[in-house]
């Protein structure tokens, strides 16, 4: 099992091919790096796609962080510990805030930013913000109704119930905390990364306007809007999740 220790501070990861330059494939708020697998093997062919757990998730060590700049501090950390010199950096929700935040902080350490599902200010429902704490059993379902197309099937709600279910609630309210906190819409413009935003078109937790106006603030950014998905577009559309990246990746100079 791959692990790369940062700030002495086990951090799991998946990795395929090794043809082209890093992709840093960061998930969500209580999830974990399986989220990209058909991403990352479509991805394989080009580059080095690179799946994380970010700390407190799936395999890697507690404890979570409460803020994006200090996920950011960790995956700047896991670039060192990789010896990447930069990277492309994917995102979906909480991943793309990380995503935004280093390209802000650190330009020379990205060679492109994917932002999916997810926004420049990301504020959260106070149903999830305060449930997740205070009847967590309660809270996953409403947060998984609300993260998927409305035609989810009950095989996949339950899927992503129990996925959900498995990151600790403290880890989790530190995610949509980060979430809350969040707000670079000021400084989009400062971002010079080469840009890729897709949204499923039936996201209700990143409506497609929060990437459109991405995608207007960011100089040169790409949009990909995606039919029959919702918030969590890479589950829900893993193909077309997956061509969209592989079209972006291929043409970067990594």
């Amino acid at each position: 099992m791959p692990f790369a220790s940062v700030a002495k501070q086990k951090i799991y990861y998946e990795t395929e091919g090794a043809r082209g330059g890093p992709v840093i494939l960061v998930h969500g708020s209580g999830s974990n790096h399986a989220i990209w697998k058909p991403q990352v093997r479509a991805l394989s062919t080009i580059a080095r796609p690179v799946a994380i757990d970010l700390p407190g998730h799936g395999q890697s060590d507690l404890p979570g962080r409460n803020s994006v700049d200090d996920y950011g501090n960790v995956l700047l950390g896991l670039l060192d510990a990789l010896q990447f010199d930069r990277a492309v950096v994917v995102g979906h929700s909480l991943g793309g805030a990380i995503a935004q935040s280093i390209a802000l902080a650190h330009p020379d350490r990205v060679a492109g930013i994917g932002l999916v599902g997810t926004g420049a200010r990301l504020r959260v429902l106070p149903a999830i913000l305060d449930g997740i704490l205070s009847d967590f059993g309660k809270t996953v379902p409403f947060v998984v109704e609300n993260a998927y197309a409305p035609n989810l099937s009950d095989e996949m709600r339950e899927r992503a119930i129990a996925e959900l279910r498995a990151c600790s609630p403290q880890v989790t309210h530190g995610d949509y905390a980060a979430c809350n906190a969040f707000d670079v819409m000021a400084r989009l413009g400062e971002i010079r990364a080469p840009t890729l935003v897709i949204c499923g078109k039936q996201d209700r937790m990143t409506p497609i306007k929060y990437s459109e106006h991405l995608v207007s603030k960011i100089r040169g950014a790409q949009l990909v809007s995606i039919d029959n998905a919702g918030h969590s577009v890479m589950i829900e559309q893993p193909e077309a999740t997956a061509r969209a990246l592989f079209d972006f990746v291929k043409n970067l100079p990594v």
